[in-house]
């Protein structure tokens, strides 16, 4: 072979290794393992015994040990290896430990913090010992910590800690390979922060040693928050066990899925039209809603699955009112002459629509029959009454009111009378409560009681009560509020029920 033709044939090899690496790449994800260069490693709080970092670049595990009483409470004691960072970041690990261990609640994971004080502000996504995973968070220095607990207990799940702004969510990857959102939370942590792996061996007497692989960490970059977009993700909350499951998520905004009547597909709106999906995900599809393409997050099913009722802003000034096609699509009927009109319930023996309405200026709860006609005022309390719901065996109402100047949950007859409050006074203002298929139990939106109406992007709870009456417990808090649970969204066999949560992320 010729000089010439060598240094051609060398040229076209490296290419088509660059090439192929490329693709590997592509398909695969790195081939290679592209090792953090933790510039600091530290013993944060009163520490006896000092830790130690390793790494292995052939198995890319990075091997930390540590002491330390706990991360909790108002000062923490721990071993941290950290890099100082700014703006949005993704940090993902697992971690298995080397021996039994001392204590069940050694821990170790991601955290992202203020200062390297013990008593500094921060956020972390741990794996506990036995199992626990939680995100760990501390409000302002030397303040108490608090948490959100995953429901999924998995000592070799993998974990993702989310920055998004001054938003912060986990995410668990467990046996079933599906992402399983535990929370979204707001702190602000002020200036150039910290961000790094941690071990704490709940015993200030001995050490553990964690090896974490999978171990990610991604700098997103600074964004002001005028140019953030928002991100939507349809959830479905499991009521025995309360693991939450992501079915979609999108960088556009969406909201309020209905659940189909057979539990095979949800429809929602966004941009003013309507959408159906799939329970295992996919592609959504355009549901043919003819010229109503201003629907608002205020829709639903008819008891028996054959219709679909839409709030479209056909009205005068574009006001909404209630308009009912079939299940798959159609030509839209008007149902309600005046406006502005919300839908909210559907009757179980599918005669009877129940709506939030404006008139005289003020909001109350109507009824109308489902081919039109007179409606009936149900409610005449000064100021908002919304959100009616109908109760699976027809007899009661479900609404939400602002009658005591406070927002909480209320109860009436399905003729109007005998209203009462059913969600007591406390630090949440409550919105739009839907009853379970088999009559057991309410699950309803939660804000802070400071909150004015239900606007978008708020700290919110969804939070459930039997329907007798007993104990409120919170059983998610995310980021969201407007069309989070607007309408209703169980499943048919009353195991599951689906919402929207959402997060302000880069473009």
């Amino acid at each position: 072979m010729k000089k010439n033709e060598l240094k051609f044939f060398n040229l076209q090899f490296m290419v088509l290794l660059f090439f192929a690496l490329m693709i590997c790449n592509f398909f695969n994800g790195d081939v290679m393992a592209k090792k953090i260069e933790f510039k600091g490693k530290t013993n944060i709080g009163k520490i006896k015994l000092p830790g130690s970092f390793e790494y292995d670049a052939k198995k890319d595990i990075y091997k930390i040990t540590g002491s330390g009483e706990n991360i909790w409470g108002k000062e923490d004691a721990f071993y941290y290896v950290w890099n100082k960072v700014e703006g949005d970041l993704s940090l993902t690990m697992s971690y298995k430990w080397i021996g039994k261990g001392h204590v069940l609640h050694r821990k170790g994971g991601w955290m992202i913090r203020e200062g390297l004080d013990a008593d500094a502000p921060y956020v972390d996504a741990l794996i506990h010992g036995d199992g626990l995973i939680s995100m760990q968070y501390r409000l302002t220095k030397g303040g108490d910590t608090y948490e959100v607990q995953s429901k999924i207990n998995d000592p070799d799940a993998t974990v993702q800690l989310d920055k998004t702004g001054d938003q912060y969510t986990m995410y668990v990857i467990g046996k079933d390979q599906k992402i399983h959102p535990a929370g979204t939370i707001t702190v602000e942590l002020k200036g150039q922060l910290y961000s790094g792996l941690v071990v704490t061996s709940h015993d200030s007497t001995n050490v553990e040693t964690a090896l974490f692989s999978n171990v990610d960490q991604k700098i997103l970059g600074v964004i002001d928050s005028d140019k953030r977009v928002v991100e939507s993700s349809l959830e479905i909350m499991d009521v025995e066990t309360g693991v939450r499951t992501l079915v979609r998520r999108s960088k556009e905004h969406f909201e309020a899925p209905n659940w189909s009547r057979d539990g095979k597909y949800f429809i929602y709106n966004s941009g003013g039209k309507i959408y159906t999906l799939p329970v295992k995900g996919g592609k959504p599809e355009l549901l043919n809603t003819g010229f109503a393409n201003k629907c608002n997050n205020d829709h639903g099913i008819s008891p028996d699955g054959k219709e679909f009722v839409i709030s479209h802003h056909g009205g005068p000034d574009g006001n909404s009112m209630i308009y009912i096609l079939p299940i798959n699509g159609g030509v839209p009927k008007l149902v309600t002459e005046k406006s502005p009109s919300y839908w909210h319930g559907w009757s179980p023996d599918g005669k009877t629509l129940a709506y939030c309405a404006e008139r005289n200026n003020n909001y109350d709860v109507y009824t109308i029959p489902v081919a039109g006609g007179e409606e009936t005022r149900l409610t005449t309390a000064e100021g908002l009454d919304d959100g009616p719901d109908y109760s699976p065996d027809g007899q009661y109402i479900y609404f939400n009111s602002v009658r005591t100047g406070q927002m909480k949950i209320w109860k009436m007859k399905a003729d109007g009378s005998d209203q009462i409050q059913i969600t007591p006074d406390d630090e949440y203002g409550d919105w739009f409560a839907h009853p379970s298929p088999d009559n057991k139990w309410l699950v309803f939106i939660s804000f802070d009681k400071s909150v004015e109406g239900h606007p978008a992007n708020k700290n919110v709870a969804l939070r459930m009560m039997p329907v007798s009456g007993k104990e409120i417990k919170v059983v998610a808090k995310l980021f969201g509020g407007q069309g989070t649970i607007n309408v209703p969204s169980w499943s048919p066999d009353s195991k599951k029920f689906a919402f929207v949560s959402y997060r302000l992320v880069q473009p």
